[in-house]
């Protein structure tokens, strides 16, 4: 009887799992062409600037910004996150990527997010580039920049490598990580 039990509770967490993450993108389930992620990414970029002072002074001094305007994360005890990007050198394309992520312990639910990492240093960018598979966490020293962080910070302080920033949160999942995601280079017209 406890099993039954069980078994109808973790078949209603899966079925409110998938609900949820069909309903955070619009998106059908095929990879976005070039074009897509480019468009997608500019509006992303012009919320976080109109949102944050600080990410607009880093995106003048960054070497390169990183961008994922669409971060799909799902878990029950096992969870994944994916999503498509592009990297910026002088405000154009140099790029696309993915970001990948498997986690596992307590957890249960989805979101959606996005995030922008700002390259500061030429040794940040060309690890970026010349590494096959990327793991945050692994290599250039990344900042995550909360809000408190933001409102005290000046690009003359800045001392790291990248400085991340997370924008756009939606879902039923709490708390977000970078440490740990793949980040890899991506064709998306093929």
């Amino acid at each position: 009887m406890r099993q039954q039990w069980i078994f109808r509770i973790n078949t209603a967490i899966i079925i409110l799992l998938v609900v949820t993450g069909l309903t955070l993108t619009s998106k059908p389930a095929r990879a976005a062409s070039g074009a897509e992620i480019s468009k997608e990414v500019t509006l992303a970029l012009e919320t976080l600037y109109a949102s944050s002072p600080a990410a607009v002074e880093l995106s003048k001094v960054a070497k390169g910004i990183l961008v994922f305007p669409d971060v799909i994360k799902a878990g029950l005890v096992i969870g994944g996150q994916y999503g498509e990007g592009e990297l910026r050198i002088g405000g154009k394309n140099a790029g696309y990527y993915n970001t990948v992520a498997a986690s596992y312990g307590l957890q249960a639910g989805a979101q959606s997010f996005g995030y922008a990492m700002f390259l500061m240093t030429q040794d940040a960018l060309s690890y970026l580039g010349k590494s096959e598979g990327w793991e945050v966490g692994v290599g250039p020293t990344v900042v995550v920049m909360d809000e408190g962080l933001a409102k005290n910070f000046t690009t003359s302080t800045a001392q790291d490598d990248i400085y991340a920033f997370v924008f756009g949160q939606k879902g039923l999942m709490a708390g977000i990580g970078l440490q740990g995601s793949k980040i890899s280079k991506i064709n998306p017209d093929e």
